[in-house]
């Protein structure tokens, strides 16, 4: 057989496509393999260029895959699509892998270890919980409204609304509805808990991981976003400057230029959403303090304050810390405070 130079695999939960191709780019081998059939197939093959396309379970084949000797790439579904032909099909979808790789300019992901991973997972779940505690507060204000008992809106105003509730007459609150009431103020409480036990984990990791508490020396960086941060990006330098990582969250303008004019609007939000919008909660936090005359008081933002609606220089900062936590990813040291003075 010939020799083949790279792989482009298709990955799924059963059956994973393999389309390869030897150094001219001609295809030599086809096939179709089971799970568990997987590692002998790349045992048995001599070291070569693995593409898979960055989703689920992408992370862990790749370290499966690197194991038996093999150099793997992980590549951003955006960038095979253009290489799919006509119908999509997983040998279609293998061989555009195995052609995207032959592409210079493509930005590969990093591949994350399984602490990484874990760290990540704490985040989901804990995002997950927390989205559905704001979706029970609603339901439980939503339901004492019907009965005329209103309290201020936000999660710490749930005691405040538990004891209107209970204090509330019959002829306001019948029994049946309070009841309901009850069973989701019993859910809410338990969602609490888990989001506690979540958080004192994600502190864990934090403390025990030096490129999160170095992030976390930067103001408005706290350990959700630092072990965030160090644990989605495992190496940093595969971003050329702090403003292409900043593109990549999705916190630069978006660009529609032609003719030789140039036109700015809103930011992208391209990337990990989940991570921008920790981002700009912590730049909320930085323009709080500002306000006050603490924290930052830079003449950059100072300026920018007085120009710009809050939002906009929330996410300004925003942006400003991604590239602050890009230095310190990519070249080591702690936050200094000059730093943030750099317009």
């Amino acid at each position: 057989m010939t020799e083949i130079a790279s792989i482009g695999l298709d990955i799924a939960k059963t059956w994973f496509q393999v389309h390869a191709a030897d150094r001219d780019g001609m295809p030599v081998l086809r096939r179709k393999l089971r799970r568990d059939q997987m590692l002998q197939f790349f045992e048995d093959l001599p070291a070569c260029l693995v593409g898979i396309e960055a989703c689920s379970t992408s992370h862990h084949w790749a370290r499966m895959i690197e194991s038996t000797g093999h150099q793997v790439r992980l590549i951003p579904p955006q960038y095979v699509k253009p290489f799919v032909k006509r119908s999509k099909t997983d040998s279609a979808d293998a061989e555009a892998i195995c052609e995207a790789l032959k592409r210079a300019g493509i930005r590969y992901v990093a591949i994350k270890t399984r602490e990484q991973q874990a760290s990540l997972a704490l985040h989901r779940a804990r995002d997950l919980l927390v989205r559905q505690r704001t979706m029970l507060t609603n339901m439980i204000r939503g339901t004492a409204a019907e009965f005329g008992v209103v309290v201020a809106t936000g999660v710490q105003r749930v005691r405040v609304l538990r004891e209107a509730l209970q204090s509330a007459e019959q002829d306001v609150l019948p029994n049946e509805a309070r009841d309901t009431v009850q069973l989701l103020f019993a859910q809410f409480d338990d969602l609490g808990w888990k989001i506690e036990i979540l958080e004192q984990r994600i502190m864990a990791w934090h403390r025990a991981n030096a490129v999160s508490r170095r992030l976390a020396s930067i103001p408005g960086i706290g350990p959700m976003n630092a072990t965030l941060l160090a644990a989605t990006v495992p190496d940093a330098t595969q971003f050329k400057s702090g403003r292409e990582f900043a593109a990549w969250i999705g916190l630069v303008p978006r660009e529609h230029s032609s003719g030789g004019k140039q036109r700015l609007g809103g930011i992208s939000k391209r990337g990990n959403p989940y991570m921008r919008r920790l981002l700009i909660v912590g730049a909320h936090a930085v323009l709080r303090w500002t306000r006050r005359g603490k924290g930052m008081q830079s003449a950059w933002l100072l300026s920018l304050i007085e120009r710009k609606p809050a939002n906009v220089v929330a996410v300004a900062i925003a942006n400003k810390l991604a590239r602050i936590a890009w230095a310190i990813m990519a070249r080591g040291g702690v936050y200094q405070s000059a730093n943030i003075a750099i317009a």
